[in-house]
């Protein structure tokens, strides 16, 4: 056991991970025991919304007059998660009478300074069921060691702000740390669900702040150059990765006026196949399927049959540029396609812009509305 105010070491990988959300309860249920007991409760357990009662050890611990603190090292398991192994601290001391439970934003903790997230701005980046589990806390110990449940709950994480910079907080307007999250309290391996909903998140952000164009974009190359050919805003930029069925259904359900896919060949090839989620482990370039494409736009037969028998959607580039065969606004407009069927019959407008690994612009393709695509060839 080591004291709050000491640096601690990350402890070893266990197979089920919990949330920072999660940590952030049991930090606080831990240091509000010894608040009113004297005593801190290490392990801590708590009840997660689906019933899992885990328990936590205690990384360090501290006991004041006016307030207890207890640190709790995240565990998300197998995934890659940036906030693995991050040590959790909830402070806690009693607020004035009749105020009820207040959250307040510790050192590596986020603030939230745009609209369109599910905390208002000003107020610290604790999302609403971490901020729930915290309050059944307080209410669970006042009636337990009977005391009014007028509780300040101060959450820190350390080196929050430096892992902040490698997560979605800054383009969403969330300052100076990380975020507390979790529905379940649980994290699961390898999930996409977190992926997916920052991309939520960052339409939401685009909305309130009366954006209406957005991009969502397969990586950096793409999204800088889509950016600066467009001149838009940070948060104008959706994480979109290899998501792109999820960020299209989720902006079908939340319109704005326009949207921009950006990416590389191989990307918007597998989009425009039908692909929704284009991760190369779960979608594969179509060879077959480009090589009828070729066919169609006036290839040869013998390059037909190259670009059948290639090993990368680069190789195929290669060869129709070399035949001087426009390829890409083939690709661009079955993407194009693709992602307004999603969308559906609305008044949402969209372009696919393709580009080259070195961020070269190689198709900036017309805007088109769903009711404007002509019949499929």
């Amino acid at each position: 056991m080591t004291d709050c105010t000491e640096k601690a070491p990350e402890e070893e990988k266990l197979r089920r991970g919990w949330t920072t959300g999660a940590c952030a309860t049991a930090a606080t249920k831990a240091a509000l025991v010894a608040l009113v007991s004297s005593r801190f409760p290490d392990p801590v357990s708590i009840r997660l919304p689906k019933g899992q009662e885990p328990s936590f050890a205690l990384d360090c611990e501290r006991l004041q007059d006016d307030f207890a603190e207890v640190g709790i090292i995240k565990d998300a398991g197998d995934d890659p998660d940036v906030t693995h192994g991050a040590q959790i601290l909830s402070k806690v001391r009693f607020g004035e009478a009749g105020a009820g439970v207040r959250f307040f934003a510790g050192e590596g903790v986020g603030m939230v300074t745009r609209p369109g997230l599910p905390i208002p701005v000003g107020e610290p980046a604790i999302n609403p069921v971490p901020r729930q589990l915290m309050r059944q806390v307080v209410e669970e110990l006042a009636r337990a060691y009977g005391f009014a449940p007028d509780v300040d709950i101060t959450i820190s994480v350390r080196n929050g702000e430096k892992l902040a910079k490698h997560t979605w907080n800054p383009r969403l307007g969330i300052v100076g740390g990380i975020s507390i999250l979790g529905t379940t309290g649980v994290v699961v391996p390898f999930s996409c669900s977190a992926w997916i909903h920052s991309i939520q998140r960052g339409i939401d952000v685009a909305r309130a702040e009366g954006q209406t164009h957005v991009a969502g974009c397969t990586g950096s190359t793409s999204e800088k150059t889509v950016r600066a050919l467009y001149h838009l805003p940070e948060f104008a930029m959706l994480d979109m990765g290899d998501f792109a069925g999820g960020m299209l259904k989720y902006l079908r359900r939340n319109p704005v006026q326009r949207v921009t896919i950006g990416g590389g060949f191989a990307k918007l090839t597998k989009l425009a196949q039908g692909h929704m989620d284009l991760h190369s482990g779960r979608s594969q370039v179509d060879f077959e399927w480009l090589s009828e494409r070729v066919s169609q736009i006036g290839g040869s037969a013998d390059l037909a049959q190259e670009v059948r028998q290639a090993n990368t959607a680069l190789a195929v580039l290669q060869l129709c540029t070399k035949a001087h065969l426009d390829i890409v606004s083939h690709v661009a407009k079955g993407a194009q396609r693709t992602a307004l069927k999603i969308l559906g019959s609305g008044e949402i407008a969209l372009d696919i812009v393709v580009v080259a690994r070195d961020g070269t612009l190689l198709k900036q393709s017309e805007i088109l509305t769903y009711d404007q695509l002509e019949p499929a060839s």
